[in-house]
């Protein structure tokens, strides 16, 4: 034990020595290229060396970047000598000095297979409303944010994807007015130890709520919302933002693993006030349908993972739920039945608590909808919302604590299969359910 606290105290003593500041963190990793994240303390020349476990000898070393203070000494390294199917090992080296770190860093690249094997197995891990304290800045009482260590708990399952579903950090009345402010959460909420190795080996993907928007129950009449999209592509390290970089309008996407494609929606930029009288109510926007839909029909997955902020198929019109925007929730769900689009599940989060919903649909597959949510945030009480009339709802499915949630993909083709794990702080399982691919044609 003192060996390994030793161990610990001089890592983090050559952190603190080299600057880096939080990170380094796994990106989107494709075929033959990857995004490494990181921040730095002060402006430093960052550069990445990666090698291929079954070839250790054959070293390959980023292009150098140096970190500014205009995005908070954020740095997006990409590799791009890559082979597909490949693991990889990479070390950070800061101003030439090689940082040495007392967890895993690595990430694979994305698996040639179609045309040549069955899908391969793999697990996307997935949580939201991450809240970490901060007593200074928090309102007063009891901290809002605990149990950290259920990051770790994350880490060890290995996935090969963290989804971060919305509400990853909190922006407080002290930060959201400012870009100081909003470097200052992002940063404060980044580099917490407990993160680190989870963030350091799994590719990390996320969506915004609120929270990481601006104020509570944020829309697109938020006058800074500009900046704080700014502050979310320097902070994560998805493939893209919103249909068009050049438009500057929200930050959806998509990516692709295996036979699942992601779909990461906006429900914030251009959301409707909700105490707005006049006008058309909508909560994603013309624009973004249009995009997802055309998305998902032209999408070749076996399993279309739709991830928002809020819940869709609750059917408890309470808070942000999206039954609260009803013409538009109809819109999509009979878009997504008209051009008869297989294989579509929803995540979601928000609500701190968790639950499935199920719509069944007289004329195509039942739609599910799986609600995970908090990570570290407080969460709900179990008695008040089991009385919320949501009568899609699984039973067995609801808990309110901390939790995090898996989608694992296995099985023949003929078998394919999705399972929903759901585990408690320390990666006990509490819940789950198996969605065969046959279930969502």
């Amino acid at each position: 034990m003192r060996i390994i606290l030793a161990f610990l105290l001089y890592s983090v003593t050559l952190i603190s020595q080299n600057n880096l500041q939080s990170g380094p963190m796994v990106g989107y990793c494709e075929m033959k290229e990857a995004l490494i994240w990181l921040q730095t303390e002060k402006p430093t020349n960052v550069y990445i060396s990666y090698y291929a476990v079954d070839n250790v000898s054959d070293v390959f070393k980023s292009e150098k970047y140096t970190t500014s203070k205009d995005n908070a000494f954020t740095c997006h390294i990409v590799l791009d000598k890559l082979r597909p199917g490949k693991k990889y090992n990479y070390d950070v080296y800061l101003d030439n000095k090689k940082i040495i770190l007392p967890y895993e860093t690595s990430f694979s690249s994305k698996k040639l297979w179609q045309f040549r094997e069955k899908a391969p197995d793999f697990t996307i891990a997935l949580g939201s409303c991450a809240y970490i304290s901060e007593e200074a800045l928090d309102r007063p009482g009891k901290p809002y944010g605990s149990n950290y260590s259920i990051f770790e708990s994350i880490a060890k399952k290995n996935p090969d994807i963290m989804i971060w579903g919305g509400d990853n950090i909190y922006l407080r009345e002290a930060d959201w007015d400012s870009k100081t402010g909003i470097h200052h959460r992002y940063t404060y909420s980044r580099k917490i130890k407990e993160t680190q190795a989870l963030l350091a080996k799994t590719q990390n993907f996320a969506i915004w709520d609120d929270h990481d928007f601006g104020p509570n129950d944020g829309d697109r009449g938020f006058y800074y919302k500009y900046e704080t999209q700014q502050a979310f592509k320097d902070f994560w390290a998805n493939k893209s933002y919103g249909m068009n970089p050049n438009q500057k309008e929200g930050i959806y996407s998509c990516f692709n693993w295996g036979d699942a494609e992601v779909f990461l929606l906006d429900n914030r930029f251009f959301r409707s006030p909700n105490d707005r009288l006049t006008g058309e109510k909508v909560l994603l926007g013309k624009t973004q349908i249009d995009w997802l839909i055309d998305a998902l029909v032209t999408s070749k997955a076996s399993f279309k993972i739709i991830v928002i902020g809020g819940q869709v198929l609750s059917n408890a019109a309470v808070f942000e739920n999206y039954e609260n925007y009803k013409t538009e929730k109809e819109t999509l769900l009979n878009e997504i039945t008209a051009n008869k689009i297989k294989g579509v599940t929803f995540i979601s989060g928000d609500r701190h608590f968790t639950e499935l919903s199920m719509l069944k649909r007289s004329d195509a597959y039942s739609l599910y909808d799986w609600t995970v949510s908090p990570l570290t945030s407080g969460y709900g009480n179990i008695e008040k919302i089991a009385k919320e009339e949501n009568k899609n709802r699984v039973e067995g499915s609801l808990f309110a604590q901390h939790v995090f949630g898996t989608l694992s993909f296995s099985g023949e083709k003929e078998t394919r299969q999705m399972k929903l794990t759901l585990f408690d702080k320390e990666g006990n399982e509490l819940w789950n359910k198996t969605i065969l691919k046959k279930e969502l044609e």
